[in-house]
């Protein structure tokens, strides 16, 4: 592709024709442009440009040129200007075939998050402030989140990040402003708290967390401007913020509306039977809700029924964690009822350590088998459960065709209860991936039955089997089962080959590890197995 040399002036006999005038110039761009767009050229050998990108890249390549050529002509100053104009020509012919063998680039992506959470945790005071928060400052930044997480924020520093919140504020749409004030005296961290909570209040955010800020009610109210301008948040997150019952009233006061609101997360706060009362009312107001979590919040039977009744108004159900409470089998019962209404889109129920007992845990499982076709976690650990529960279980699971973990940990299955699990592990056609069977009181019986019940599974992982009561012919015998993948079978160092089971004073009886193929034998009898399948 060439450009030919702009045309002399009719006139300029024996007079220099560079540099050419800015008519020619411009007349120049023009035809590069034209070059540019020439769908023969650019659409079918090249890649398309727009014309917003064949004019910028035509008056570059111009210009560009035109340095190359002036440079040429100032080094030989005695000449009529020939040789500059036409090395201006081929610079131009020269850069159209490489802007167009470049093709179009896409438009750039300018950074949206602002996030100096990075690094050590540290104290930032004002002059720091001033420097690290200048991008916020720039002119047409497009910052819309920001996380100001892990760098605890000093009165200076505060000070000097207000102005430019305010500023900027009506563009964001997520503010993370967890573990912000740590390390700083309860007053500088009020104070602290309400700085950010004047300069950000009015905007319009999505999402909000607070966590890990010891906030208690007088660090809730500290944020009583940004939360009462907050109606349409869709993400809402409190946790280890000592969330007292007064708290929890407070944050269920201030907030004027969770209508939008999807993810909620009070975890490892000391909420109570009556803090989980104000909680239940900010849940009744979010029919949205997807993922709501309120583990370790140390509420007991009262404040879990009130919970679990508040779910009911919850359609869009898709996370549960309920994990680490004092429920009780009378909660379980009440959450069976709200999954038996609400729980057809469930996808993960965290519901560990919450004293459910074999009652509480068959109400929700058979619930769950009832009303969660697409259940892929369900983790029932640390409940008391026995061998009682099993059935329950064992039709649940069956039905579950996407499940990919189940924990069943410290509880008291045994092989009688590990063995009918195994059934349905064994007939489950999901994309199982993690079975945790720990701290059970299992023997070598129910752990070889778990194990080959699981090991063809092509997407499995782990199975924990730590903790139990397997003898040492036993751990050989899980090892051999698992030598094509010996990476599923996870650590058995916890394991107590001569663990008694107090509650079975015939296995106190037991002596050597034979007994456990005689545990076996009547097992798989119960269940219409033969030993040697």
């Amino acid at each position: 592709m060439e450009i030919s040399a702009p045309t002399p002036h009719p006139h300029s006999i024996s007079i220099k024709i560079w540099p050419p005038s800015q008519n020619t110039r411009l007349t120049l761009v023009e035809r590069i442009v034209d070059n540019l767009l020439n769908q023969s050229i650019s659409t079918l050998k090249y890649g398309f440009l727009t014309k917003e990108e064949a004019a910028k890249n035509g008056k570059e390549i111009e210009e560009s040129a035109f340095k190359i050529g002036n440079e040429l002509f100032e080094k030989e100053s005695d000449g009529d200007g020939n040789s500059a104009v036409q090395l201006y020509a081929k610079e131009c012919s020269k850069n159209i075939l490489e802007i167009l063998k470049r093709g179009s680039r896409p438009k750039e992506v300018k950074e949206t998050c602002f996030d100096i959470s990075n690094g050590k945790r540290a104290f930032i005071e004002e002059e720091e402030a001033r420097e690290l928060l200048k991008p916020l400052k720039e002119p047409g930044n497009c910052f819309t989140k920001i996380c100001f997480s892990n760098r605890s924020f000093g009165l200076g520093a505060a000070n000097v990040a207000k102005p430019i919140l305010e500023s900027i504020k009506n563009q964001l749409e997520e503010v993370d402003l967890s573990d912000f004030v740590a390390g700083r005296p309860e007053e500088e961290a009020l104070q602290v708290m309400n700085i950010f909570s004047a300069a950000l209040e009015g905007s319009v955010l999505r999402l909000l967390d607070l966590s890990n800020n010891a906030l208690g009610e007088k660090g809730v109210r500290a944020f009583e401007k940004l939360l009462k301008s907050q109606s349409k948040l869709e993400k809402l997150y409190l946790m280890n913020d000592g969330i007292s019952e007064e708290a929890a009233g407070a944050v269920c006061e201030l907030i004027p509306s969770t209508a939008n609101l999807k993810v909620l997360h009070f975890h490892n706060n000391m909420t109570g039977d009556e803090g989980a009362l104000a909680i239940a009312e900010i849940v009744k107001q979010s029919p949205l809700l997807e993922d709501f979590r309120c583990s370790s919040t140390r509420v007991e039977s009262d404040g879990g029924i009130a919970l679990c009744e508040a779910l009911e108004t919850c359609s869009q159900l898709k996370r549960l964690d309920l994990r680490d409470n004092m429920f009780g089998v009378e909660a379980g019962k009440s959450l069976s009822k709200t999954i038996l209404k609400r729980g057809n889109l469930i996808e993960e129920i965290y519901l560990s350590y919450l004293n459910l007992e074999d009652e509480g845990v068959i109400a929700i499982v058979d619930a769950l088998k009832e009303s969660s076709p697409l259940l892929e976690v369900l983790d029932i650990a640390g409940n008391d459960i026995t061998a009682g529960a099993a059935p329950s279980i064992v039709a649940c699971i069956k039905e579950k065709e996407y499940l990919v973990k189940l924990i069943l940990s410290e509880n008291d299955l045994k092989d009688e209860g590990a063995i009918e699990i195994s059934s349905a592990l064994e007939a489950s056609h999901g994309p199982l991936k993690e079975v945790d069977l720990s701290v059970n009181s299992i023997r070598r019986a129910g752990a070889r039955m778990i194990a080959q019940a699981v090991v063809g599974k092509p997407e499995m992982k782990l199975l924990n089997l730590d903790g139990n009561f397997i003898s040492d012919e036993g751990v050989d015998e899980l090892k051999s089962i698992f030598k094509s993948s010996p990476g599923v079978l996870g650590s058995l160092d916890e394991n107590d080959p001569e663990g008694s089971d107090d509650h079975d004073s015939e296995t106190e009886e037991k002596e050597s590890g034979d007994d456990d193929e005689d545990d076996l034998e009547a097992e798989m009898k119960k269940l219409g197995i033969n030993s040697s399948s």
